[in-house]
């Protein structure tokens, strides 16, 4: 008996197994790539066999992907060298006087962070290490400290250079300096949001994050004050000088991204802190980090060149206007709810590489700018990140916080952050000009 399946019963398929193997806690990409190969073989015979060969050929053609390890490369060796913890500290001392003024602090330091290697995962790895423990010591609430690392992490990767922004220009064929301009508005956005939000909360209740005491703010003079400001300014002249640097065309991206790698290890060797210890650490994480992403990628592009096939652009564009009868702004929404979805048990490039070739087309199509959209997709899915029940940061944070946060305080103290989130994220969808002011005023 032969069974007939349409693409929508095929497309069903494949995201149900893809989402079953992940639940036996597989890795992502081996779970993305074996649900591709296996379907390219039973769909294709022996032509789906090359797929994921030429997938891989197709990744190591992109010679933007250069940038990736070298922004990484750059961002650890801050944070390594302990440049980064000057940047905290500072912060603790300029705003610790202000109620919840340490977690405002640490919000600026967490966009700082992630903005250095355009990953929300270091930002939220300082976050935990450094600011946590001397926010809890000093009796700030255990769930407001978790949300504001969580919520402040995920601001980073809008502001260049953007690892995620990089991969979806690449994938949309569109400017990577429009796509990083366009994403430092919305970013400073959701960093006013956050810390107002800080700020008359902890005014309110000042139980959940008092000021540094008088005397403690007595015990730092005036020089030390400066010094501070000096150190902890370092690494931002560091992230604006490599960014300018690109978007006056003096660089190429990747020259801009070998250009903070060398400059932060500079940075490092004039302040005697680099040696070959941090150099091995900096060096295995980078490898770390990029390998999975190239692996993630790999099996991502696999598992999407099988919906290529299916014809599942068409297949999708015919469902949204067709069959469901949605207009332009209907079919946005749905994509972000998708986002949404997936983003409980997939990373941001996953979802990038699996989907954005069957929706970039649509948006497209339907009249949308593209470096719009991508903003909206990046914003999306750090959303999706903190969304319970499994967010991708919500156990990152249970991993990397102390023994007294339980995972039941993660969940609680995300649920404010996240209806920010999903206020500043309308905001941009009904004034676009909050993402495209600084593109159309520079280009």
């Amino acid at each position: 008996m032969i069974v007939t399946l349409s693409h929508e019963g095929i497309a069903l398929i494949l995201f149900g197994s893809m989402a079953l193997l992940m639940l036996t806690g597989q890795r992502v990409f081996g779970a993305i790539g074996f649900v591709g190969a296996v379907a390219a073989l039973l769909l294709w015979g022996q032509g789906g066999k090359e797929m994921a060969f030429n997938a891989s050929i197709t990744l190591m053609n992109w010679f933007p992907m250069i940038t990736l390890p070298l922004f990484v490369y750059m961002g650890y060796m801050l944070s390594e060298s302990g440049i980064a913890n000057d940047l905290y500290r500072m912060f603790h001392v300029w705003m610790g006087p202000l109620p919840g003024g340490l977690a405002v602090g640490t919000v600026v330091l967490m966009v700082a962070i992630s903005a250095m290697n355009g990953l929300s995962v270091a930002g939220m790895a300082i976050g935990a290490s450094i600011a946590m423990p001397e926010m809890l010591k000093r009796n700030y609430d255990k769930r407001m400290v978790s949300g504001v690392i969580q919520a402040g992490s995920s601001l980073g990767i809008m502001m260049p250079p953007s690892v995620v922004m990089v991969l979806y220009g690449m994938i949309a064929r569109v400017p990577v300096n429009r796509l990083w301009m366009a994403g430092v508005g919305p970013a400073a956005l959701f960093a006013v949001l956050l810390i107002g939000y800080i700020l008359i909360r902890c005014k309110l209740n000042p139980s959940l994050g008092a000021p540094l005491s008088i005397e403690e703010r007595q015990s730092i003079t005036k020089k030390e004050k400066y010094r501070l400001l000096r150190a902890g300014i370092l690494p931002i002249i560091i992230i604006f000088s490599v960014t300018v640097l690109f978007f006056k065309g003096v660089t190429s991206l990747v020259e801009s991204s070998a250009a903070g790698a060398l400059v932060s290890t500079i940075a490092a060797l004039i302040k005697r802190r680099l040696n070959f210890k941090v150099l091995r650490v900096v060096l295995l994480q980078t490898l770390s980090v990029s390998c999975m992403f190239m692996w993630v990628m790999l099996a991502a592009l696999c598992f999407s060149s099988v919906f290529d096939g299916l014809g599942a652009v068409h297949a999708i564009k015919n469902l949204f206007l067709g069959e469901w009868g949605l207009g332009p702004w209907g079919v946005l929404i749905v994509m972000q709810l998708s986002y949404l979805l997936m983003g409980m048990f997939l990373d941001d490039t996953a979802m990038l590489v699996i989907v954005a070739p069957l929706y970039i087309p649509l948006v497209r199509s339907l009249g949308f700018d593209l470096v719009w959209y991508g903003v909206l997709y990046t914003v999306t899915c750090q959303i999706a990140y903190m969304t319970p029940p499994f967010g991708y940061n919500l156990f990152l944070m249970k991993a990397m916080a102390p023994k007294g946060v339980s995972l039941g305080d993660i969940y609680a103290s995300i649920v404010p952050f996240v209806f920010i989130m999903v206020t500043g994220l309308v905001l941009i969808m009904i004034f676009p000009k909050i993402a495209m002011f600084l593109p159309g005023l520079l280009y």
